[in-house]
């Protein structure tokens, strides 16, 4: 019988044929991550660049970048003319950064005697504080309103401060506590035979740990600095009033300066896209390492 002729490429046809759909399936999430980023970042962009743009140009053609014909400052000379912004921009950073050092301070020296020590109730003490990831906080509002009555704190920074240091405490102690777990004891060990200190040790301990405490920073900063139901309600007060607060004044009921609230906006946003931008990579090791783990 004669030889049947086999196509030198036949061997390849198999492997062609799986070729497509494995491209497809590595090509999907990377399209469904860009069209998610898309979507997430189109009100921002909106945002910015119509508060370049004379207030007509705003609803006439709102997705149109500023051009020389509708480029505008009025805006941003209004926020700084009629507002005490910069006032209000010192009183979110007090209020933001402060609480963020207070909460990973105080957060990591209990998660890591939760997950160095071993007393009565050292479970127990961990589930009370997990449950307040659960339980909102803005349910206290009225007794939190009548606390700061009687303390005599209402219009005070310390009122927000308390707060805020109380609302981040319960997320931050349980992400923390997991990622102290796997801190090597022998290394802890080790340190304490060279005569190191608690106090050392839980420093070292906290420098391991350091992509867990980028990811809880952002996730600790964006609600505070975001935040207007507490300063509305506990800080109302010029002299108190945080960013998002001071944007309210712009609001009316009849007329809205939109100039000057889109610019407030945008000023608003500057710090939380900058401290992202610094912490993003300490944000997806801390995620990515607490998926592994």
């Amino acid at each position: 019988m004669d030889a049947v002729d086999v196509p030198a490429n036949a061997s390849l046809r198999p492997s062609a044929r799986w070729l497509v759909p494995r491209l497809v399936g590595r090509a999907l999430p990377h399209v469904v991550l860009l069209v998610y980023t898309v979507i997430a970042l189109f009100p921002v962009v909106l945002v910015i660049i119509n508060s370049f743009k004379v207030r007509n140009a705003i609803f006439r053609t709102p997705y149109q970048p500023p051009l020389p014909s509708t480029f505008d400052l009025v805006g941003y000379e209004t926020v700084f003319a009629r507002a005490s912004f910069q006032q209000y921009f010192f009183n979110s950073f007090v209020v933001t950064f402060t609480s963020l050092f207070m909460v990973l301070l105080t957060g990591s020296m209990a998660a890591y005697a939760l997950s160095e020590y071993r007393f009565p109730g050292n479970r127990w003490l961990g589930l009370y504080l997990a449950i307040g990831i659960m339980i909102p906080i803005r349910l206290g509002t009225v007794s939190l309103l009548r606390l700061m009555v009687g303390l005599n704190l209402v219009n005070t920074l310390a009122a927000l401060l308390l707060v805020y240091i109380a609302q981040g405490l319960p997320l931050t102690v349980f992400i923390l506590t997991q990622f102290m777990y796997q801190v090597p004891r022998e290394l802890k060990e080790a340190a304490r035979m060279d005569g190191a200190s608690e106090y050392w040790i839980y420093w070292l301990s906290v420098l391991l740990v350091r992509p867990a405490l980028g990811a809880v920073a952002i996730f600790t900063m964006i609600p505070i600095w975001n935040d207007l139901w507490f300063p509305l309600i506990l800080a109302p007060g010029d002299a108190t009033a945080t960013v998002t607060l001071g944007v309210q004044q712009f609001i009316g009921q009849f007329v809205s300066d939109w100039n000057a609230i889109l610019a407030s906006l945008t000023l608003a946003m500057v710090p939380v896209l900058v401290l992202y931008m610094l912490f993003s990579r300490q944000l997806i090791r801390g995620i990515t390492a607490g998926a592994v783990k």
